[in-house]
C-alpha cells in the first residue's frame, strides 16, 4: 500500500530534507509551502528524481487558518489518506523580553504553535482514513533548555510544541496514530545563514557541541524518518528526540 506524507516547510532546510529522505523510502510526498513556489516545485522533482511515487505541492500559511483549511481541502483532493504528518514549517526569532514586542511574539507564536494546532486538526480526517499514521513535529533544544541563544518567543513556542505533542500523543494513542517530535540544536540551514557566514562564527557554532560538527538538516530528516516509521518506531509516542550533537544546554 502507498504512503504518503506531507511536510510543512517542505521547500527549504529540514523540510526539504525531510521531503528527499521519504522520496528515498519510496513514499509519495506533498511539499507544503509558504512563498517558494519555485523552491517547492524543485523539492517535488528532486523527490520523483530519487523514487517518490507522487510528489505534489501545495501553498499554505501555517498561521491563517482560512489558508490552512484551503490548504486541507486540496491534498483532500490530491491524495486519499496521510500516513505521515511533519510539520516542520517555522520562523526564527532573537531577543530577551524587553527587546521583543507584542506583534514579533505573537507572530512566532502564530506561526511556530499555532501553525502547528491548525495544520493538526485539519488534517487528522486524512491520517484517520490510513492504515496507519504518524505526526512528528520540529521543536527545538530552545523549548527544552532556557540557556540557548535563540529568542524568549521562539523558546515559547517551542516549548508549546512539545506540550502538545505529548498530550496529542495521549489523546490520538486509542486511534493508533503516534505523534512525536525531534528537538535539534543549531543546524545548518538558510534560516540561520547570518550565523555562519564567516569560518570564526561557523567554528564558534561547532564548539557549541561536544562532538565537534555542526548539525546538517540531513541529521534531522533522518530521525524524522525514524519516528515516522511504522516498524522502526511502532512502540514510540509522545518523545522528544533530542537531536544535540551532546549539547545540553
Amino acid at each position: 500500500m502507498e504512503v504518503y506524507a506531507l511536510v510543512t516547510g517542505g521547500s527549504r532546510g529540514i523540510g526539504r530534507a525531510t521531503v528527499l529522505r521519504f522520496a528515498r523510502e519510496g513514499w509519495s510526498v506533498v511539499v507544503a509551502y509558504r512563498e517558494r513556489r519555485d523552491k517547492a516545485e524543485e523539492a517535488a522533482r528532486e523527490a520523483r528524481r530519487l523514487g517518490a511515487p507522487e510528489a505534489y505541492t501545495v501553498q499554505v500559511d501555517v498561521g491563517d487558518p482560512a489558508s490552512v483549511e484551503s490548504m486541507a481541502r486540496e491534498v483532500s483532493g490530491l491524495v486519499p489518506y496521510l500516513n505521515v504528518l511533519v510539520n516542520s514549517a517555522g520562523i526564527l526569532q532573537v531577543g530577551g523580553l524587553e527587546e521583543t514586542g507584542l506583534e514579533e511574539w505573537e507572530r512566532t507564536i502564530r506561526v511556530n504553535l499555532t501553525g502547528v494546532y491548525l495544520v493538526t486538526r485539519a488534517l487528522l480526517p486524512l491520517l484517520e482514513k490510513a492504515p496507519w499514521a504518524s505526526i512528528v513535529n520540529v521543536a527545538s533544544i530552545a523549548g527544552e533548555s532556557g540557556n540557548v541563544a535563540a529568542g524568549i518567543a521562539y523558546a515559547a513556542s517551542k516549548a508549546g510544541v512539545i506540550g502538545f505533542t505529548k498530550r496529542l500523543a495521549i489523546l490520538l494513542a486509542p486511534k493508533g496514530i503516534r505523534v512525536n517530535a525531534v528537538a535539534p540544536s543549531f543546524v545548518e540551514t538558510d534560516m540561520v545563514r547570518e550565523f555562519l557566514d564567516t569560518p570564526e562564527k561557523r567554528e564558534k557554532v561547532r564548539s557549541l557541541h561536544p562532538l565537534g560538527i555542526i548539525i546538517k538538516p540531513e541529521d534531522v530528516a533522518e530521525a524524522i524518518l525514524f519516528l515516522a516509521h511504522p516498524e522502526k518506531s511502532r512502540a514510540i509516542t509522545g518523545h522528544v528526540l533530542s537531536i544535540n550533537a551532546g549539547r545540553r544546554t
